[in-house]
């Protein structure tokens, strides 16, 4: 059987080199010499460049696929908006203190007035205070908290994932690492840090931080592991590229998309941590406005019905802010995937 597949292929081979010859043959006639019909092509630098130059650019194609989805263009105008405003607000003709508490023409506090009263747009608290600036000023110091967190946990976790992930020598150190801080309860590690440094905005970065990173981290290193032996790193490191050359230039561009997603989510998150510990007692200051303070004097108030007002204007900011990263930071994953990019 064998034998006559064998055959059967040098007879097609030799009846296609058959009819090469004869058109070959055919052309001769017609009176063309061997030169005319093969010549060598002329070298044109110009068309050369022309033919080889792509207007591909990887950011400008994640923008694209960025706003084209509306849902997140919605999301992200509404964001800026509000971030916009939170730090334009302050600067704004007409705006109260969030600090100073308001008393009538005898003295007396104007507590709990109703929203859209006596010029108060967000009505007053328990204590005469502005509602509509606490507001914005609770909603500067949780972005405060919620950027330095993320960034904090970006850096560290990112560089450790990736070292952890990429140096082999470097595995059982940072194993070992991870193991003892992931088993420390977060909520006890904040309990007594509060307790023994003194209550503030630096205090909650400090707490969150400690152990934020863990998560980054381990997520980084997975990634790295299942790309750090592929054909392109193993020719790196054969042509004796250094190992922070690959990390920078081979293994982080990509993970740039999942990067995006994990910091877009470790904003709000950090904004949560910070609601929980202060709604737990453990937090900032009363004095220091916070959404984490503003939802716990709401929450004291919930069974109050005409007072319920002073929840739900720190829990709708709490959820614009919360939903619209995590849209945003998904959507742009997405988009930065390049995978994606292909049409």
């Amino acid at each position: 059987m064998k034998k006559y597949g064998f055959s059967y292929r040098r007879q097609r081979e030799e009846t296609l080199a058959d009819k090469l010859n004869a058109h070959l043959e055919s052309e001769l006639d017609c009176g063309m010499s061997e030169e005319e019909l093969f010549s060598f092509a002329e070298f044109d630098p110009e068309n050369a460049e022309r033919g080889g130059y792509s207007n591909y650019s990887y950011w400008g194609s994640t923008l694209r696929a960025f706003f084209q989805n509306k849902s997140a263009v919605f999301f992200l105008i509404l964001m800026v908006t509000v971030l916009a405003f939170t730090f334009v607000q302050p600067y704004l003709p007409g705006q109260m203190d969030p600090l100073e508490i308001h008393t009538n023409e005898w003295g007396l506090p104007l507590n709990n007035v109703p929203p859209g009263t006596d010029g108060f747009i967000l009505g007053t608290n328990s204590i005469g205070q502005d509602l509509w600036s606490r507001i914005w000023s609770g909603t500067r110091t949780s972005l405060f908290i919620g950027f330095s967190v993320a960034l904090v946990e970006a850096v560290v976790g990112i560089l450790v994932g990736v070292l952890w992930g990429y140096v082999r020598k470097l595995d059982f150190l940072f194993t070992e690492l991870y193991n003892v801080l992931d088993n420390i309860p977060q909520t006890l590690l904040l309990i007594l840090i509060s307790y023994v440094l003194k209550p503030g905005v630096s205090t909650i970065i400090f707490a969150l931080c400690l152990t934020g990173w863990l998560g980054m981290a381990r997520f980084i290193r997975n990634q790295i592991i299942i790309i750090r032996d592929r054909d392109y790193n193993l020719a790196s490191r054969c042509l004796g590229v250094s190992t922070g050359r690959i990390i920078f230039k081979n293994l982080l561009p990509y993970l740039v998309s999942v990067i995006t997603m994990r910091m877009a989510l470790a904003i709000p998150s950090a904004i949560g941590n910070e609601v929980f510990v202060t709604y737990i007692g453990i937090g900032l200051p009363l004095d220091t406005p916070s959404l984490g303070n503003l939802i716990n004097t709401g929450r004291s108030l919930m069974t109050m019905a005409p007072l319920r007002y002073q929840l739900y204007f720190p829990v709708i900011v709490l959820a614009v802010i919360t939903v619209s990263f995590y849209i945003i930071g998904n959507a742009f994953a997405d988009a930065a995937d390049p995978k994606n990019h292909v049409k």
